[in-house]
């Protein structure tokens, strides 16, 4: 019989809701299409190192801008302070970021092209090689969401999303955990000790039969 979770696991100076723990999770481009990229009333959070490294790729991603966003950027900068104090990347019409432009990719699991989707001209010119610098951490965490809790921690929740739906459907049908799906962003922010240790916490629950 599986005990009841916590609802908060700490590993290290991070608190974690269990829901990153125990909810299925995987991106499903085809259906989405980047959605979580255009919509919503703000910008992704960002730090003001993540706005200098943004800035450091402007001239490389400029023409990959549309008109519009070049427009806010000019205006505005490449960041903003939203309605609730968060600084955050600037966006175009209340709602798409600035840096995301409209292409096709090829889907990871059927190698299929996936047409007309909604992608970011940070990444793309990292992983064209042209810049260091790849997108915020805040974006490659999502649908985790991190917070100050000050003190020196931090808190990581799993925010629910109509548009993510498909997401955790297909996460179902991989059988892969929100943690597992976020391997990589996780390690890029926390570190690989981290993520270990947080490994070492999951193995340990499942012992004590609460996974």
């Amino acid at each position: 019989m599986v005990k009841q979770l916590p609802p908060i696991i700490q590993v290290g100076d991070v608190l974690l809701s269990s829901e990153i723990l125990t909810e299925k999770f995987c991106c499903d481009l085809s259906v989405c299409k980047g959605e979580c990229c255009v919509e919503g009333d703000a910008g992704a959070p960002v730090t003001m190192d993540e706005v200098a490294e943004i800035e450091d790729c402007l001239d490389t991603v400029w023409d990959h801008l549309s008109a519009s966003a070049q427009a806010v950027i000019d205006k505005q900068g490449v960041a903003y302070v939203d309605t609730e104090a968060d600084l955050v990347t600037s966006i175009v019409n209340g709602k798409d970021c600035v840096f995301t432009y409209y292409g096709d990719i090829e889907d990871w699991n059927t190698h299929l092209p996936i047409q007309n989707c909604c992608l970011c001209a940070l990444e793309k010119a990292y992983r064209e090689g042209k810049t260091r610098f790849c997108k915020p951490v805040s974006c490659a965490l999502y649908p985790i969401r991190e917070k100050n809790l000050g003190e020196g921690l931090t808190g990581l929740n799993y925010n629910r999303w109509s548009v993510c739906k498909m997401a955790v459907a297909k996460g179902v049908q991989e059988n892969l955990y929100l943690y597992q799906f976020l391997r990589e962003p996780l390690i890029r922010r926390f570190g690989e000790t981290w993520y270990q240790e947080l490994l070492e916490m999951v193995d340990e629950l499942k012992r004590q039969g609460y996974l």
